[in-house]
């Protein structure tokens, strides 16, 4: 397991390991990143890699009136 403190942190995980198959981020981080736009900036570096998110809020930046947008997994 690779752990980063934050999303700019993450970025440079993902680019020195090119044998990750999962990226777990919260939906909410510090460091001036969320865990959406994290996930979009990997995804383009590396489409293969599946992509978990987490959280402790009930309202977020990726469900919209109860809804996931469409492929997000989510545990919270």
């Amino acid at each position: 397991m690779l752990v980063a403190a934050d999303g700019p942190s993450a970025l440079t995980v993902v680019e020195q390991h090119a044998d990750i198959d999962l990226l777990f981020t919260d939906v909410v981080m510090p460091g001036g990143m969320n865990g959406p736009r994290l996930a979009e900036l990997v995804c383009q570096m590396r489409p293969e890699i599946q992509v978990l998110y987490a959280t402790g809020y009930t309202e977020n930046a990726i469900v919209h009136h109860g809804r996931l947008d469409p492929g997000i997994r989510l545990l919270s």
